[in-house]
């Protein structure tokens, strides 16, 4: 998301929160398209609001993921590949967010779909099934699926959310809802892609992420470029903690560029 009512960038008209947005942090989850492809002239105002080195992962449609379950899906996947096309490189990456029914019976289908896919975009997919991650055999085939194809396995780090009870009502309702998996953080590929939940409590969300410090700066280390999304259950506070995160990392590593400073946003005035 680029919007939300406890942000500064709220205020303005919502054809300049992209905009706002980007002078905060320097990519975005395209949570959005899962829900419907995007109008091309809707996608052609993300790109006009956005530097080319901005990163948009962009979460394919639930018809192709969810509902068909990457079968049979050619009109539905063109209609996407064509939506997002003005993006150009600022599609950093697809993200094939998978079910957590698509378990390791599912991955021929997986490695089919992706055979399909065109060389000209990045993807990475996201798989929320347990057998992945406890069973070795799983893991192994599916990462050897996505090694084939270039593709990136994201992890969804929840672990620090679910280490105690919630204690607030988005924490409440995002217990019910967000996927327990153990932790996973090897990368795949040079463009490794983290989602990380931590609480409403901003010190207990910072605490949680001190594994995600160590790891970017060893994989920035390696040459790899990552991406780290950082949420947590109301995301009040995500764009801050976000440039956070960023600096933690760069006091380790000086050369990692900084982050834009954030426009201001003027008061508004009756004149």
């Amino acid at each position: 998301m680029w919007s939300h009512r406890s942000w500064p960038g709220h205020r303005l008209p919502s054809a300049e929160r992209l905009r706002h947005y980007g002078s905060w942090c320097d990519a975005v989850e395209g949570n959005t398209t899962f829900y419907a492809t995007p109008a091309r002239d809707t996608v052609e105002s993300w790109a006009a609001q956005t530097e080319p080195e901005f990163r948009f992962v962009l979460k394919l449609p639930k018809v192709i993921t969810h509902e068909r379950r990457l079968t049979d899906v050619g009109e539905p996947l063109r209609a996407f590949l064509d939506a997002i096309e003005p993006l150009g490189p600022r599609a950093h990456a697809l993200w094939i967010q998978l079910p957590g029914s698509f378990g390791p019976a599912d991955v021929a289908t997986l490695t089919r779909f992706l055979a399909q896919l065109p060389r000209s975009h990045r993807y990475a997919v996201e798989v929320r099934h347990p057998a992945f991650f406890t069973d070795d055999r799983a893991t192994r085939l599916l990462e050897a699926t996505l090694t084939a194809a270039s593709a990136e396995w994201i992890p969804f780090d929840t672990t620090a959310f679910f280490a105690s009870p919630p204690t607030s009502d988005a924490e409440r309702d995002a217990w019910t809802k967000k996927p327990r998996v153990p932790l996973r953080s090897l990368a795949l590929t040079d463009r490794p892609i983290v989602r990380y939940l931590g609480r409403d409590d901003s010190t207990r969300t910072v605490e949680g992420w001190r594994h995600w410090v160590d790891v970017t700066v060893a994989w920035l280390r390696e040459g790899r470029s990552p991406t780290m999304f950082v949420h947590t259950p109301d995301n009040a506070e995500a764009p801050v903690l976000a440039r956070q995160f960023h600096d933690e990392v760069r006091a380790r590593v000086p050369e990692l560029d900084a982050l834009p400073e954030p426009i201001p946003v003027e008061p508004l005035t009756l004149f």
